[in-house]
């Protein structure tokens, strides 16, 4: 039916409400984030949260008023058939969007319908206005506990409409209130016995919208016990396909995922963007799709407030099953199993595993993102209750349980990996006494002895007890884990979480007959495709190559499965893209430590056949004089022969991280550290010194390079010192900072007064010079060389970065 003088009335009077609102809500939103950004002062954690649920209220506002007039000015008055919408669509849009308001009161929503697509004559914006405005109301009005469905039917004796009916469990409205119920201003009078606030307009509009599109809407009784709101909207019928548009619908691409976690959904969002008609398919085991698991610790610990934040895009959405079908057009099968890989027939078998159901998914291209599984040694006693992996968002909700139930008080982590440090934060914040036991002589294996060994004492001095070089033999308990049993002792233990490290998921691709690589990955081309050129893999299941030495490597990082999906994602929809590789970059929050790192180790590449040089630099991220400016401890590897630098690696809780993205970008270009030492980057006090820490690091190193000066490593000192050999350990700090920390076993002669007391020192003995950073321990070798010492050397690091037993105060 035609709009009528009201309902155009109540259009425009909606035009200009929402055209008033528009300014004086913008400029709130604008004053909301500038707050927000801290420009106006600091703010506490929880204001920023508060403000941060407000700033998005406001964006919801400023959405609705846009939304209000594009709807006035482009859809609402259209004549019938010029507008067309997928009623199921718009449905499950809402259904998303309402979906934290509805969790929030423990209401359900769900949606009924007896067809994947109804199409109806209304704007997609009028629809969704519509829809979202019933379940808003309905939200509203239902007790906890309560359940909203949305029914959509055809019309009866499939006349020319289709129906959806919003119901919901609540309040109801009476009788008599019925025949007012969309007149502007009009509440009803059970909705005014509540506390809700409203002001009659929404119904009101909904009714001019409805109408505007030749539809109807009335209100009834819900077989729910509240209200159902029955709309009425015209039916939009597709014309039949040409031979032309079902040819090329034969022709679509027909992409099948085995995985559903980082890697799967990346090649899934970028082959729709590259191939809009493309059929994509994600199959994945379990119930949770593209979730961020190096966010698990930080769950765990709070500072992530719930767990859909972990599988949310960065606008809010949560990236479910109905987010993929309805916003990427992405057909996701969960709790479904790939069984079997036939390469001949190019199907994947796969079994339902809610209902054992067998069946068959033809393919064009499969991608393999199989992922990894934590590595579980067969150690007695592994299969007690209270023992977790931190795989996955089942396992952190455990840990959260018993964390929350205050059942967690000692817990012992078994690995001293990147994911086992980075627990302990969120452990020890939750009140835990935590224990890390490493088999290796080190925990941290990315980093070099001395670097590791830093992190070990900033662990310990957080309350964290650290064992290395022990084995973990056995968990005991009645019922549940009470003590491991190690090679160093029992340790009593509540929980317990194994961190020792994955193992990639190969065993689809080895029975398939696909090429495994040497270190026990699925081999890959730079395009990412496996020995099968149409099957791709990319993620945690795949070999990469390390691109300092080229060797294969298996380094299962986030970042670079979603590298890796990008690149087989262009390839798949016949674009030209590779992966080269990977530097290794890693960076990891220890408490208030940054810990990163990228390219070689020093072990790493002695080991690969350079001739490694290597420096300490300890330094203030800023200038010394700014506040907040904090220490970073860096140490470069480079080789000796061609001066290229080959790794970089930094701790501390200044600002690592720009300075490994710095060294990571410069190893990929094949930089000497000459050349990283002359990069012009930016400065000002309050985000680097004028020198930045890594230009100086390379100083050093060009320094020790050209032979300007002799550099021993802390650790040729203590086998030096373990040795009995007769040497000199000469602090040129201040008398006040070197009783402040101290080395035991040295001698302290201030720089300032080392010329005056330079007969002090034995010409026959090696001396071994440093101060609190060794900067000044290089002016003073340069002081004792020219009054005629000769074998003097500077201790890199000096004595901030000193790994051993140090005093402090007096």
């Amino acid at each position: 039916m035609p709009a009528n003088s009201n309902n155009k009335d109540h259009l425009q009077f909606a035009a200009l409400a929402a055209h008033q609102l528009k300014s004086p809500v913008g400029a709130a939103a604008t004053l909301l984030k500038t707050v927000l950004d801290e420009y106006a002062g600091e703010l506490t954690p929880k204001q920023k949260d508060l403000l941060s649920k407000a700033d998005a209220r406001m964006e919801q506002a400023l959405g609705s008023v846009r939304r209000i007039l594009d709807i006035v000015q482009h859809e609402a008055l259209s004549k019938k058939g010029e507008w067309s919408a997928d009623l199921v669509a718009a449905c499950h849009r809402v259904q998303l969007q309402h979906a934290d308001a509805a969790a929030a009161r423990q209401v359900t929503i769900q949606i009924s319908s007896h067809t994947d697509r109804a199409l109806v004559g209304i704007g997609e914006g009028s629809l969704t206005e519509c829809i979202e405005a019933l379940v808003s109301n309905a939200i509203k009005y239902t007790p906890e506990h309560g359940q909203i469905v949305l029914r959509i039917a055809a019309g009866q004796n499939d006349t020319d409409f289709f129906r959806l009916s919003v119901e919901d469990s609540g309040i109801g409205i009476p009788y008599e209130d019925r025949k007012n119920l969309f007149t502007p201003f009009y509440r009803a009078s059970s909705a005014r016995d509540t506390a809700v606030a409203g002001v009659g307009l929404g119904l009101a509009f909904v009714k001019a919208l409805v109408e505007a599109a030749g539809g109807t809407i009335r209100v009834d009784q819900s077989e729910l016990g509240g209200a159902a709101f029955l709309l009425d909207l015209p039916r939009v019928y597709q014309q039949e396909k040409t031979a032309a548009e079902t040819a090329a619908e034969d022709r679509k691409r027909k992409v099948v995922i085995i995985g559903g976690v980082a890697a799967g959904p990346k090649v899934a969002s970028k082959v729709i963007r590259l191939d809009p008609m493309a059929e994509v398919t994600v199959i994945e085991r379990g119930t949770f799709l593209s979730y961020a698991g190096c966010g698990l610790p930080y769950y765990l610990s709070g500072i992530v407030k719930e767990q859909k934040e972990l599988m949310a895009s960065p606008l809010g959405m949560v990236r479910d099953p109905v987010f993929f079908q309805n916003v990427k057009r992405v057909t996701i099968l969960s709790q479904t199993e790939a069984t079997r890989i036939d390469r001949d027939k190019k199907a994947v078998e796969i079994t339902d595993l809610a209902s054992g159901r067998k069946s068959n998914i033809p393919y064009d291209t499969l991608v393999l993102t199989t992922g990894a599984t934590p590595s579980i040694p067969p150690i007695p006693g592994s299969d007690l209750p209270n023992i977790f992996t931190l795989h996955g968002v089942r396992d952190a909700e455990g840990i959260r349980h018993l964390l929350s139930a205050g059942k967690a008080r000692d817990v012992v982590i078994v690995g001293g990996g990147l994911l086992g440090v980075e627990m302990t934060e969120a452990l020890v914040a939750r009140g835990c006494r935590v224990t890390i036991t490493e088999k290796q002589p080190q925990i941290l294996n990315i980093l070099d002895w001395e670097m590791a060994r830093a992190v070990d004492h900033h662990l310990e001095s957080n309350g964290v007890r650290v064992l290395t070089s022990t084995l973990v033999q056995s968990f005991r308990g009645e019922g549940r884990v009470q003590e491991v049993y190690t090679s160093k002792g029992t340790i009593p233990a509540d929980m317990v979480l194994l961190a020792m490290g994955v193992r990639p998921n190969v065993d689809l691709a080895r029975e398939a007959g696909l090429e495994l690589g040497s270190t026990g990955a699925i081999r890959v081309s730079r395009r990412m495709q496996t020995s099968d050129p149409c099957i791709y893999a990319a993620g945690d299941c795949v070999e990469t190559t390390d691109m300092v030495t080229g060797r294969p490597a298996y380094f299962p990082l986030g970042s670079t499965a979603n590298k890796q999906g990008r690149a087989a994602a262009v390839n798949i929809c016949g674009g030209q893209d590779e992966f080269p590789g990977v530097l290794g970059s890693t960076i990891c929050k220890v408490f208030d430590f940054c810990v990163a790192r990228t390219g070689l180790t020093e072990d790493a590449a002695r080991e690969a056949g350079f001739d490694a040089v290597s420096v300490l630099t300890p330094s203030p991220d800023r200038e010394h004089f700014m506040p907040g400016a904090r220490m970073i401890m860096l140490k470069l590897v480079a080789d000796r022969k061609s001066h290229r630098l080959l790794g970089a690696q930094c701790i501390g809780p200044g600002q690592g991280d720009k300075r490994i993205d710095v060294a990571a970008t410069a190893i990929l270009a094949g930089m000497t550290v000459e050349q990283v030492a002359s990069l012009d980057l930016c400065y000002a006090p309050p985000y680097a010194p004028a020198m930045d820490n890594i230009i100086t690091a390379a100083n050093v190193m060009k320094n020790k390079l050209a032979g300007h000066f002799e550099g021993i490593s802390p650790r040729e000192v203590k086998k030096k010192m373990d040795a009995k050999e007769d040497i000199v350990l000469l602090d040129v700090s201040t008398i006040r900072e070197h009783e402040e920390m101290r080395i035991p076993g040295t001698r302290v002669i201030p720089l300032g007064t080392l010329k005056s007391r330079i007969n002090e020192l034995p010409r026959d003995k090696e001396i071994i010079v440093f101060c609190t950073i060794s900067l000044r321990g290089y002016e003073a070798v340069h002081i004792l060389k020219a009054a005629g010492f000769r074998r003097v050397r500077v201790m890199d690091g000096g004595t901030v970065m000193w790994p051993y037993e140090k005093v402090y105060g007096r």
